[in-house]
């Protein structure tokens, strides 16, 4: 079973820099990490040590299923974000690296990837998100599930070797869009609603079969694997208890850390 320490304590310090960035000086080495997730497009900003500089977020629809939907709107929300981080931090942002769920294509690889230099910075490297994940995890045998708010993505490692990745298109949207229904209210406040620590109880059961559906997904793809634990990612997995239903369905030993929507950029920023 993997150790959740030292990953908590890393994603400790990143939320602290959200409230709090690092100053830093001209020449030091920055590690970039971009997150263009179908819900919250993040910057991660690390020290040339791996230490966390500086962490930006927005709330932005520009993104759906992993693909970029809006060109010019996500190209402004990277670059805005870009200059908060540096006005901030007190250096330029000129290089990044960038995840995608897997499978993505290499056309629909290269539009993130345009959207990121066209906000001001060199893509250095591209990873599959799962894959970026486990930079931060470092486990040696399992499944790493990111569930961000367009798909589900599943990594299967074995030896720390990935042999089989997936995705599918489930969900944070989805709970999001049934809260909305429930509810009858538009779906920026379902969304308020989902995030709403205080609200988690009174809306787990109206989502709970669509993360029935994500935990189906999941033992569909690892059914010939000899898997044995399973490992959340991803800001829907931040909704509490999410874990328990996963395990249920899979039967199979289910951990998410501390705070799972910041693993995955953490991760990509790894890996600039």
């Amino acid at each position: 079973m993997l150790d959740m320490t030292n990953c908590e304590h890393l994603i400790s310090q990143l939320e602290a820099t959200i409230h709090n960035p690092r100053t830093m000086q001209e020449g030091d080495k920055l590690l970039v990490g971009v997150d263009l997730g179908t819900a919250y497009i993040v910057i991660v900003v690390l020290d040339q040590d791996k230490k966390p500089v500086a962490c930006e977020m927005a709330f932005s629809q520009v993104i759906k299923d992993g693909l970029v939907v809006d060109y010019v709107g996500a190209m402004n929300v990277v670059k805005h974000l870009k200059e908060k981080i540096e006005q901030k931090i007190g250096i330029r942002l000129t290089k990044a690296a960038i995840a995608v769920p897997p499978g993505t294509s290499k056309g629909d690889s290269k539009t993130h990837m345009y959207v990121v230099e066209g906000a001001g910075m060199e893509v250095t490297n591209i990873l599959d998100e799962p894959t970026a994940a486990n930079s931060v995890l470092n486990i040696e045998n399992g499944v790493i599930v990111d569930i961000g708010g367009g798909t589900t993505g599943l990594s299967i490692i074995k030896e720390n070797q990935v042999v089989y990745v997936a995705d599918e298109a489930t969900g944070g949207t989805h709970l999001t869009l049934v809260v909305a229904g429930n509810y009858k209210i538009k779906f920026e406040e379902a969304e308020e609603y989902k995030i709403d620590l205080s609200r988690q109880k009174e809306i787990f059961p109206l989502v709970t079969p669509v993360i029935e559906k994500m935990a189906t997904i999941v033992n569909n793809h690892i059914r010939n694997h000899d898997v044995k634990e399973i490992y959340l990612v991803g800001g829907t997995c931040c909704l509490d208890k999410i874990e328990k239903i996963i395990e249920n369905v899979t039967g199979i030993r289910t951990m998410k850390p501390k705070n799972p929507f910041l693993v995955t950029p953490l991760g990509i920023a790894m890996n600039c």
